[in-house]
Formats: structure tokens, sequence, C-alpha cells
């Protein structure tokens, strides 16, 4: 296994300047040139960081009802997951939308398959078709070409292979099959692009997913929550980890303090990944939710870290 400080984290990054606030940064992804994209709760969704955290612009205001997640392509085209909106919006990098999946405010059916129910998050295979996971509100992965033609759809809810409880986060391995979150049933599902099947491996609440890049192209980054029972969160090694894996569950690394909490190295609910070509990797929390708006007065607590690759 690689050895644990192969990443540190870096401190009091980045730097958001006043009055912007996150509430907390659900989400996070990186383009080509390693800015740094942060989709979050606060009036300015969309913040926009260099690698070093220094701000570089913001757009979004009112146009999102929840923010859940974002995913850039190779061509540094923007998808975002609006779960509250019930809806998937393509954007340019400046914000300007492209087309919408879904319509907005107007739900599927709870948990009759249908598109969507609060969806959870995107991803797109090398012939360029979307997958998107219906995870809140529905138990089903969609499939749609590069236009939005909705192709197929697979999953229900359940505990066996190809059933969901909560799939929340997916990504393609090398070999390109879907890795999907199965989050409730602490797993991550492996399929092919018809939706077939392959394996799958045990996680702790796997919450979040991303392919590696640069020298992590044949691994998976996966984040693995906490215990959802007040009675446990204070027991040790129990998720709030993130593990560099291959497809086959093989672990060559983790990183993070096995209890959450707000220090440098732990994590509170790591719910979104990503990773730059440097091999930096940024962890997107919803601390607000989870801890934040528990507090006495409520308060927004640490919801964006990154780690550095040391080589």
């Amino acid at each position: 296994m690689t050895n644990l400080n192969n990443f540190e984290p870096v401190q009091n990054w980045p730097q958001i300047p006043h009055p912007l606030k996150f509430i907390e940064a659900t989400s996070v992804a990186v383009d080509s040139i390693n800015n740094v994209y942060v989709f979050n709760r606060g009036a300015n969704p969309i913040m926009i960081f260099n690698k070093n955290g220094d701000f570089i612009d913001t757009w979004g205001e009112g146009k999102f009802t929840r923010p859940h997640s974002i995913f850039i392509d190779d061509e540094d085209f923007l998808y975002l997951v609006d779960d509250g909106g019930h809806c998937i919006h393509k954007v340019t990098s400046k914000g300007d939308f492209i087309f919408t999946l879904g319509t907005p405010g107007l739900p599927s059916p709870w948990q009759e398959g249908g598109m969507f129910n609060r969806p959870t998050d995107l991803a797109i295979d090398s012939d360029k078709n979307l997958y998107i996971s219906d995870g809140y509100g529905n138990s089903r992965i969609h499939k749609f070409d590069f236009q939005g033609n909705h192709i197929l759809s697979w999953g229900e809810p359940g505990s066996e292979p190809g059933q969901f409880s909560l799939p929340h986060n997916i990504a393609f391995d090398k070999d390109g099959l879907l890795a999907v979150c199965d989050r409730e049933n602490f797993r991550v599902q492996f399929f092919d692009s018809n939706g077939n099947f392959v394996r799958q491996i045990h996680f702790h609440r796997p919450q979040a997913i991303c392919s590696g890049k640069g020298i992590f192209s044949d691994k998976l980054i996966v984040s693995e929550a906490g215990s959802p029972s007040a009675n446990q969160s204070d027991v040790p090694n129990l998720g709030n980890l993130v593990k560099i894996i291959d497809s086959d569950g093989n672990e060559f690394c983790r990183f993070g303090n096995s209890l959450g909490g707000e220090l440098p190295d732990q994590f509170i609910s790591p719910h979104s990944i990503s990773q730059d070509y440097d091999g930096n990797i940024y962890v997107a929390e919803v601390s607000y939710t989870a801890y934040g708006s528990k507090l006495n007065p409520p308060q927004e607590v640490v919801s964006l870290r990154k780690w550095k690759y040391v080589n």
C-alpha cells in the first residue's frame, strides 16, 4: 500500500472573498486547466478557484433549487445536478445554459422509476453517453445520448445485485464499467453500458466516487460517509475516509482520520470528490447538513478540503 503520507491536507484552502460563503460545498470538479469549480448551497452557487485556492469567478445566483453534484466533461462543459429541482443542466464554464434534462420543479412519482425524483450525480462514458443516478426519490440509473435523448434505465429498490438503496454517486473505471455508490447498501456496484450487473465491492456507506487522473487514471477514488446512527458517531473506523482503489477493490491508499471532525485530517461528511492533473484531491462535504445546522446557534463549518499529492 502507498505510504499514507503521499497525501497531506492543505489548510485554509481556498481563499473565499468576503462576503461570499458556501454554507456548504456539496460538490467539486476540476477542468482541463486545473481550475476548481465548487457547486454550493450559498447565494453564489458556482464559485471558481485556481489550484492555489485563489478566487476567479462566481455565477448562478437564483438558478438552482438545491445544488447536489457537478461533473465537467473533456470539453469543459459543466453538468449540474439540482436534486431539489429534479433536473440536470448542461452549461458552459461561463454559466450559459445549453439544455436541461427533466422539468424543473416537477418530480416523477416517488420510487416508480421515472425521470427524475431528486437525482444525485452524472457521469459520461467514452462514447459521450450520459448516465444519471436518480437516487433520493428513485432507485434508478438513466442513460442518455450526448444530445439528451433517453436510451435506457435500470434498477429498482432492494439489496440484491442490480437493485439500489440510494445510488448516490457514479463514475467510470478504466475498463468502461459504471461504478455506482449504492450508499445505504454499503457497496459499490459495477455495470456494463447496458445496465448488466458485473460485480460489487463492500464499503462503509460509499458516498462519493470519481475516476482518477494522470498517474491515477487506472484508479477510482471513493469516500465513505460516517455512521448514520447517533450512538455510533464517535466509534472509530466507520467511514469518514477517502480510499484509492482499482476496479477490483484492491486498496492503494487511504487518508482521513477515522473519527469525523473539523481538524485538517478529518471529514464530517465527504460528499463529492475530484482530482486535478497534478494528483491533488478535492473533497466537498455536506457539513452544514450533517453537523453545522445542529449547533446552537447553527453555523457554517468547513466544507471543502484539498489534499496535496506529495510525490
